[in-house]
């Protein structure tokens, strides 16, 4: 039996090779041009998706974001043109099972969904002292209790727990937390940093969020 995978890119020249390369590999896809489009397509009936992080109406990773949200636990590969690692923490961190830069080869990105398909759809929540992220449902908890956070909130904190006391460098945070193309000013990341630190606190967590001056961030 066929795959179904919803094929969300804005660009319509390599949205068009998408199809045909992946209907020669044996997959039915069903286009999507935006992430409202998406939104609306990702039903029962598709096996995965594959989804672009630069989207003209939102950010990929949001969309992903609000899939698992809505209750969405198939398989979702990331496409964009960052390769950093800071970009791949932050796709795995909004709900995303494999993530693929470009430029790549249809016949790699075949095997990924295919690989993917057959492992749990399910993402594991990302946990860290009394904090625990949860991609799918794209929820914060501490101690068990809810935290309410903004989707760029929500991907910053992931990056920072995924690196397990770590260092992150400022600049991954913002690749983390903003989309491709964003001028993200060093006021601006400082402030969801603040409102970070706050939420953590209010909810009585354990864990503070360090800082080292001018190179970038932890969680302790």
């Amino acid at each position: 039996m066929s795959r179904h995978i919803l094929v969300v890119e804005d660009d319509h020249r390599l949205r068009d090779v998408l199809l045909r390369g992946l209907r020669d590999e044996g997959f039915e896809s069903t286009p999507a041009p935006d992430g409202a489009t998406a939104l609306r397509l990702a039903d029962g009936s598709v096996d995965a998706v594959v989804l672009d992080v630069g989207l003209p109406d939102a950010d990929g990773r949001d969309v992903c974001q609000a899939l698992r949200a809505g209750g969405f636990d198939r398989p979702v590969v990331f496409l964009t043109a960052r390769h950093q690692l800071g970009d791949r923490l932050s796709g795995f961190s909004a709900g995303g099972d494999d993530y693929l830069a470009k430029p790549f080869h249809l016949a790699e990105l075949a095997a990924r969904l295919r690989a993917a398909v057959k492992r749990s759809p399910a993402a594991s929540p990302a946990t860290a002292g009394d904090v625990v992220l949860d991609p799918l449902r794209h929820t914060c908890a501490v101690r068990g209790l809810p935290v309410n956070l903004t989707p760029t909130e929500f991907r910053v904190l992931a990056v920072l727990l995924t690196a397990q006391g770590g260092l992150v460098r400022r600049r991954e945070l913002v690749r983390a937390g903003w989309p491709e193309g964003a001028q993200v000013s060093d006021n601006t990341l400082d402030q969801y940093l603040t409102r970070l630190r706050r939420k953590l606190r209010e909810a009585g967590s354990a864990l503070s969020l360090g800082t080292s001056r001018g190179v970038g961030h932890r969680l302790s």
